[in-house]
């Protein structure tokens, strides 16, 4: 009888050796003249124990990581196949406690299944959520969606069943679902674990979509830096539509949902929605003055819906489970999970799915275990490049929406990167500038020029330079930066810049005393 071994091939496994670790194991195997069979999964989230193999026995998966193909030997001499002792073994996956205090509603499947077989992911419960939604009419679909209170985790957090009914609403003869797969935020990786790791849930959530909305085409608009996500999503495309879970029958129901992907090229510009689209209709990405949205004037002229990676997986659970099921998870107007990305100066790094409300004092040292360095934590951004630094005494801020704009930070994509009390916070402000410089799309003055003369106002502050004076034009071009430009690149590049001024004055004051008002 095989023994079944699962290698992961996310790409954090694969850069720390995880092929190798599958080759290693397989001649190791028939070295022994054992009979193994190796599935290659996605990642379960722990990233510093990748590459995380696990031995399917009698009593469960038993997990061994991190392993290097110098410990195959040792491992297979130690009984890895009945899940024998090990210094690597870490006993049964969802009994870690990273793992084990999680919410796993989205992430259940990640790191478990075969990510390209139908079959693996219908018998860990996939499809539950299409069969559900075909027994429903269009409206009732986005009333499920409406009542989870499901909100965009793209970053703005609109809420998903307003813009799900204004597409279903629309009168057009053709209508889109567009996946925004641009995961472009410093930090972030959950968009690429979830499309290497469990992509039919992605196809699902937007075959749900596409009947909520009677939209019957579909495109995952990805990064170009992902090439292990582009080819799991093209031979699961291709694995579902032989499966008649994806083209003009879908599950037999006589409703058509047809799915591409299509790469981006490099631009962080076309993560916003707009640009997206014009980069999808093959022109460059530069943002649509709105109105019209594209809920109503989209891919082509017609009504888009444009949700992205982690909103349209949220949405097999809510019509499997129902709505209730999911708003029971989070606090207040941010209902059910989030997937928090762990990053930076962290020792435990990586996949984190908890029902909003969580503290980042409670990620950072209870998941995260403090800092790699094993330097006190000094500030953390959340939300990205455009996303506030945290200084220390607002960590037992929650990760709510509304908490997070109270104290004039945000949410965003979920990603938090920690810096330990070696940081510049005088440097990082200027890296926000800079940042915006480079990606703006160029269209409106506030971003293209404000960005650029800010890169030079903090060279003149970082060099001691009249630094009261340029403070007082940094403050000025956040203003106009923030009023004046067209989307969100240029309307929260201010964000780190002041946040770091307010909270860390003392960086910028050892250029010279500040008078910029703390607000």
């Amino acid at each position: 009888m095989s023994i079944t071994i699962t290698v992961p091939r996310d790409a954090v496994a694969l850069g720390l050796g995880a092929n190798r670790v599958a080759r290693a194991l397989f001649a190791g195997a028939e070295r022994r003249g054992l009979d193994i069979t190796i599935v290659r999964t996605g990642s379960r989230g722990l990233l510093w124990l990748e590459p995380m193999i696990e031995v399917a026995t009698p009593g469960g998966r038993i997990a061994y990581g991190p392993v290097t193909p110098a410990d195959i030997d040792s491992l297979l001499d130690a009984g890895l196949v009945e899940g024998g002792a090990h210094p690597l073994r870490l006993g049964r996956p969802e009994e870690i406690p990273y793992l084990a205090r999680q919410h796993r509603l989205t992430f259940q499947r990640c790191g478990v299944v075969d990510p390209v077989s139908v079959e693996d992911y219908r018998a860990h419960g996939g499809y539950r959520g299409l069969e559900a939604a075909l027994k429903l009419d269009a409206a009732g679909i986005v009333a499920e969606v409406r009542e989870s209170g499901l909100r965009g985790r793209g970053g703005a957090g609109f809420p998903a069943g307003i813009k799900w009914n204004t597409v279903m609403l629309a009168q057009a003869e053709q209508k889109y679902v567009v996946c925004n797969a641009d995961e472009g935020d410093s930090g972030t990786f959950a968009d690429r674990m979830m499309m290497e790791g469990d992509p039919f849930n992605l196809i699902e959530g937007m075959t749900i979509a596409g009947l909520a909305t009677d939209a019957t085409r579909g495109y995952i608009y990805l990064r170009s830096e992902y090439p292990q996500a582009f080819a799991t999503l093209k031979e699961a495309i291709a694995n579902g539509i032989r499966a008649g879970v994806l083209g003009e029958n879908v599950l037999n129901s006589g409703k058509a949902f047809h799915l591409e992907v299509r790469l981006g090229a490099g631009a962080y510009i076309c993560g916003e929605e707009t640009s997206l689209l014009e980069s999808l209709e093959g022109r460059r990405g530069i943002v649509r003055a709105k109105p019209p949205i594209p809920a109503l004037k989209g891919f082509l002229g017609q009504p888009t819906l444009v949700n992205n990676v982690m909103t349209f997986t949220a949405v097999p659970y809510i019509l499997q489970h129902g709505a209730k099921a999911y708003a029971k998870y989070g606090m207040g107007r941010s209902l059910g999970t989030l997937a928090i990305q762990l990053a930076g100066n962290i020792k435990h790094g990586g996949l984190i799915e908890y029902a909003f409300g969580i503290t980042l004092r409670e990620i950072i040292e209870g998941f995260g275990g403090g800092t790699q360095s094993g330097r006190p934590v000094r500030a953390v951004q959340v939300g990205g490049p455009l996303g506030a630094y945290f200084p220390h005494h607002l960590l037992d801020t929650p990760l709510d929406y509304e908490a997070m704009a109270a104290n004039k930070g945000l949410v965003g994509h979920g990603g938090i990167v920690v810096f330990d009390d070696t940081v510049d916070m005088a440097k990082q402000a200027r890296f926000a500038f800079e940042f915006c410089a480079v990606e703006s799309c160029g269209k409106c003055t506030p971003c293209r020029i404000g960005a650029t003369r800010g890169v030079e106002t903090m060279d003149m502050v970082i060099a001691g330079i009249r630094p009261t004076e340029n403070l007082a034009v940094v403050a000025d071009l956040c203003d106009v930066m923030t009023d004046g430009s067209l989307c969100a690149m240029g309307g929260l590049t201010p964000m780190p810049v002041m946040s770091a001024i307010t909270h860390f004055p003392e960086d910028f004051q050892q250029r010279g005393p500040i008078s910029v008002a703390a607000e």
